[in-house]
């Protein structure tokens, strides 16, 4: 099982949204990573039949994209804004969701069962939408988009705005889906990847700039990565010469991780490379190359 996507286009009159675009994405968790704009919500919105491609080859297990009513029984897709009716219960809400995706009554009551439980919200099924937290609400979005037990499951940036235990509820969760399934999650945080997937693709204006495990993503950054403390007053100079990362009040002084093909000065230190400092030094590379 797997989705191929050959030489994908999207463009809106003379603005090209996806660039020739070819992945192959296999069972388990993939990734795809990329700032807001670089045109990862337009992929998933094809993938999910939301919208057209203007050129180009999609396959979900063998299926034609262009077959929209096979595609959207294998497919369940959590978008990253949702709503239901707020007066509605948990329960009730999925539901009438299962009515809509014609579910026999039987099977919308086994399946309801079933993903309250998956997703941890069996004590909740009374409560009203509305006064779900955002972790609940997003949880419920999982369970909504499982209702027909799809193959493949689209999820487009899962963890805004979810507080840090929410978030690692929800990448456990994650994980114990996608034994069976691919499960494509589409986010700009560098740590929803790291933490999740074994695959990942990198969007960068639309193009792909990266693709393959999160290992050699990793070892992008290796021996590129620096820490260095300088006096706070020092800090638009520094900003101005080098690739800043982040940067963290440290005293009277500021602590700053950037990333340089070479040592500036001895006072640098060479520090463990994470997904997120590779992933910034490759947009960096890729925009400077785009430039010349």
């Amino acid at each position: 099982m797997e989705i191929k996507i050959e030489h994908l286009n999207k463009s809106y009159g003379k603005r090209t949204v996806l660039n020739d675009i070819c992945l192959h994405i296999p069972v388990g968790m993939y990734g795809l990573l990329g700032e807001n704009g670089a045109g990862k919500t337009t992929l998933m919105r094809i993938l999910s039949t939301m919208l057209e491609p203007t050129s180009g080859d999609i396959k979900m297990n063998g299926v034609d994209i262009k077959d929209k009513k096979n595609i959207r029984k294998i497919i369940g897709y959590l978008p990253q804004e949702f709503s239901v009716y707020p007066n509605m219960s948990v329960y009730s809400a999925l539901d009438y969701l299962g009515i809509l995706a014609e579910l026999p009554k039987k099977m919308r009551k086994e399946r309801i069962d079933y993903l309250l439980k998956q997703v941890n919200l069996e004590q909740e099924k009374n409560k009203r939408f509305k006064n779900l937290s955002g972790g609940m609400k997003r949880r419920f979005g999982i369970a909504q988009a499982l209702l027909n037990n799809p193959k493949v499951l689209i999820i487009d940036e899962p963890t805004v705005g979810l507080d840090p235990e929410e978030r690692l509820r929800f990448y456990n969760l994650l994980s114990e889906l996608a034994v069976n399934r691919i499960i494509l999650l589409s986010t700009h945080i560098a740590a929803d990847i790291e933490a999740t997937c074994s695959n990942v693709a990198v969007l960068c204006a639309g193009k792909v700039v990266f693709e393959g495990d999160t290992e050699a993503l990793l070892k992008i950054g290796n021996g590129k990565i620096y820490t260095v403390s300088f006096p706070q007053d020092e800090l638009e100079d520094f900003k101005n010469h080098y690739n800043i990362i982040s940067i963290h009040q440290n005293g009277k002084d500021i602590s700053c991780r950037l990333f340089s093909d070479e040592k500036q000065n001895k006072s640098w230190s060479v520090c463990e490379t994470t997904i997120e400092d590779s992933y910034m030094y490759l947009l960096s590379e890729h925009r400077a190359g785009e430039g010349k």
